[in-house]
């Protein structure tokens, strides 16, 4: 059986503690937050926050990271050449990490949020589903964003603890903080409920062809 939306029903779901109010209240009786049916401009401000947080990521994985000064002199180096110098030095869990938090996951993360964009702009109901679990992801991962400041500060304490050389972060460690408060304001300002509308419009449309293709067989 087909449940009625919340639009349907008039109703406007609190977000923060998932208190069901009518669609003529604003603010959230339990929690005083702001209650809409939809994120207002989600998709314009999702737009410019992940345009924004690929834009800090171009200079941020091209422009030095850290800056090494060792006693065969100063270098510096991006995010995959301090990857592959801890690689080289035998440190592959730390250069695994860097990676992976580094460099995959905001790129990611971007990637998946203009996939989910691009479902709603272009009405894609067939990936709708595939796009909410993708979205519980990213939205999962979001909570550990801060994690890649937090490698490039590990890095750089290991580096100095260990007495190989004295580090200092470079120009693309401001970037790369700017990329990731992009990502983390572009997921949450997606509203993921914009996907199930694409499925209520897919679900609707069959419906109706249903119908006028019965009653044109009543004919």
């Amino acid at each position: 059986m087909r449940l009625p939306s919340d639009i349907e029903l008039g109703k406007a779901l609190c977000l923060h503690c998932e208190k069901l109010h009518p669609v003529t209240r604003h603010t959230c009786t339990r929690c005083g937050a702001p209650v809409h049916q939809r994120i207002p401009d989600s998709i314009p401000k999702t737009w410019s926050f992940a345009i924004a947080s690929m834009l800090f990521l171009i200079p941020a994985n091209l422009l030095p990271m850290m800056i090494v000064n060792s006693i065969a002199g100063k270098d510096a180096g991006t995010i995959m050449e301090g990857v592959l110098y801890f690689f080289h030095h035998g440190s592959y869990g730390i250069a695994f990490v860097i990676f992976t938090a580094s460099v995959f996951v905001p790129f990611f993360k971007v990637t998946v949020l203009i996939y989910l964009l691009l479902i709603v702009h272009f009405g894609w109901a067939s990936r709708a589903m595939q796009g909410l679990k993708l979205f519980r992801i990213i939205h999962f991962v979001g909570k550990w964003s801060m994690l890649d400041i937090f490698v490039v500060a590990l890095m750089v304490g290991l580096v100095q603890f260990g007495g190989l050389a004295t580090i200092v972060t470079g120009p693309a460690a401001l970037t790369f903080a700017f990329a990731v408060v992009m990502t983390m304001l572009a997921t949450e300002s997606f509203d993921s409920r914009l996907l199930f509308d694409i499925g209520r419009k897919r679900e609707a449309a069959a419906m109706n062809k249903t119908i006028h293709e019965g009653k044109r067989d009543g004919k």
